[in-house]
């Protein structure tokens, strides 16, 4: 046995058969589950794919999109995740970049993969979920989903020859600061990056068999990975609680009440967001209706800040459940948690792990307490790269002293105590005037308004100042004057410095955000610029 995710997850399975391991579109134990995944990986055998063969997965929540995976890591097939907002030109785009050989998609998408998968000649097979979407088109030659597990073999025999830690996962990046980009993980590395190596809040295992070894035969928790799994989120989250035995739900389309609802139902313990706009529409189910949340105890938000503000909100409805802020990105898996005293109002503070520092423009070390400004780096277990690109991948994985560190674009400072002050993400700095604006601080700040919902901030281009700050706003559904660009720059005047208050504002129906909740800042900095034209 070896640190593999399609072994790992077998010796879960061995040790609790009938254990109910996932709900969402149908229920299923970790032995129903495992069954499925055999019957599509012997299909994807049949069909010609196999190891190191790339399978997007064009599709929302659901056990095919799990069942999915864990085949494509029964035989060593790359899974890759396809952001199912994308419209035709990022579908090309993304599809190509991949080089992806086959593509499990849901019907609801067929329309677009119909229009673009003939493009790409890399694409050998096809497998659609089929569903009450009033869409038929399809590629030709493609197969129905429950037909392709139909007559195959539900065990692993011939399965498992040839797996190995170096099998690779693929995530591509949301894309709202540039094009997606497709970072690479081993498995192994993966497992103990961004799954805590089996306990993400303790001691990680020191053997795989420790995996099955651990897991109680008495009680399971259960958790709920709320975000797309087209989220490394949702899909880190998920494949944690497989390793701990525990039963896993997943919602198809994410509401508020959608999600109360199953926690409620289902007795969630944990579940995993991604900042604000996820936190937001389960306060307003809460206040709509009296859920009962007594079995809630962590809620976890990674990917995104989640503001004081919402903070708030949550603990006034759900005053038993303690909100986790963690670290993390795509390129670095978790880095580690918020200090109790970390706060958007005050400063955001992680106290990481020993594999993350933060590292110089001069790529020296910074020394805590110095009050140098880098970019938090991490060691040890890193992706292999960037899927396609070189340049990207030398610049951003360097070998420092020896040792070869992954670079992300989020810049902070360390104090004497090796707590990270994190300041923001370097791709969506403003620079105005030579001062750095990063954005996750001003929308904190703006988002404390009464009146304010939420708020993307971008840089306007400025012919004195290089770029100024501008806002896009949400209002909250509740009633009151709308505020002027006037009353939010006095709002804001006791909470950020003079440099960093909006000089233009755009009120919007909705913030455009990804499916797990990030900010668009593409679509705001157009926005802007429209407004600005035109004003």
């Amino acid at each position: 046995m070896q640190y593999q995710l399609a072994d790992l997850f077998e010796s879960v399975v061995d040790k609790v058969p009938d254990r109910t391991a996932l709900v969402s579109n149908r229920t299923l134990t970790y032995r129903q589950l495992d069954e499925r995944a055999n019957q599509f990986a012997h299909h994807l055998r049949a069909s010609g794919i196999g190891r190191g063969d790339h399978v997007g997965f064009h599709m929302k929540n659901g056990t095919e999109f799990v069942e999915g995976m864990i085949a494509c890591f029964k035989i060593g097939a790359v899974p890759v995740n396809v952001n199912y907002r994308y419209v035709e030109d990022e579908l090309r785009y993304l599809y190509d970049n991949a080089d992806l050989a086959c593509l499990l998609f849901d019907a609801e998408f067929g329309g677009l993969v119909t229009q673009v998968a003939p493009e790409i000649n890399t694409f050998r097979h096809f497998v659609c979920v089929e569903g009450d979407f009033g869409n038929t088109a399809r590629p030709d030659g493609t197969v129905e989903y429950e037909a392709a597990l139909d007559g195959q073999p539900t065990t692993n025999a011939g399965l498992t020859d040839g797996r190995s830690p170096d099998d690779l996962y693929m995530l591509y990046t949301g894309g709202t600061t540039g094009m997606p980009k497709g970072v690479m993980w081993r498995h192994e590395d993966l497992f103990f990056a961004g799954m805590g190596g089996g306990n993400p809040v303790g001691e990680p295992v020191s053997r795989p068999e420790e995996i099955a070894e651990r897991i109680s035969l008495e009680w399971a928790t259960k958790m709920f990975a709320a975000p797309p799994l087209i989220h490394g989120a949702a899909f880190l989250g998920t494949f944690i609680g497989f390793f701990q035995g525990s039963t896993v739900c997943l919602i198809r389309d994410y509401t508020g009440h959608g999600v109360m609802s199953m926690i409620q139902e289902h007795g969630i313990n944990t579940i995993s967001i991604v900042g604000d706009a996820m936190a937001l529409p389960l306060v307003e189910a809460m206040r709509e209706t009296d859920y009962d949340t007594s079995t809630l105890g962590i809620i976890s938000t990674a990917g995104a800040v989640m503001s004081e503000s919402v903070k708030d909100r949550i603990k006034q409805v759900m005053p038993n459940s303690y909100v986790l802020d963690s670290y993390g990105s795509s390129e670095t898996g978790y880095n580690g948690s918020a200090t109790d005293d970390s706060s958007t109002d005050t400063g955001l503070k992680f106290r990481v792990t020993a594999r993350t520092t933060v590292i110089a423009d001069d790529l020296t070390i910074v020394e805590p307490g110095s009050d140098t400004v880098g970019r938090v780096a991490q060691s040890g277990h890193i992706p292999v790269g960037y899927y396609n690109d070189e340049q990207k991948t030398a610049a951003t994985f360097p070998v420092i002293g020896g040792t070869r560190w992954i670079l992300t674009g989020d810049h902070a400072t360390v104090d004497a105590d090796g707590v990270i002050h994190f300041l923001g993400r370097g791709s969506v700095c403003i620079n105005s005037g030579g001062e750095k604006v990063f954005p996750e601080e001003v929308e904190a700040a703006l988002k404390s308004h009464e009146r304010i919902e939420d708020a993307i901030v971008a840089g306007i281009p400025d012919d004195k100042w290089g770029e100024r700050v501008g806002a896009v706003i949400e209002l909250r559904a509740s009633g009151g004057d709308t505020p002027t660009l006037e009353d939010v720059q006095a709002h804001l005047s006791t909470r950020v410095a003079r440099y960093k208050v909006p000089r233009d504002m755009v009120i919007v129906d909705k913030c455009l955000r990804s499916p797990a909740g990030k900010p668009d800042y593409g679509w705001a900095r157009e926005v802007l610029a429209k407004a600005a034209a035109n004003a």
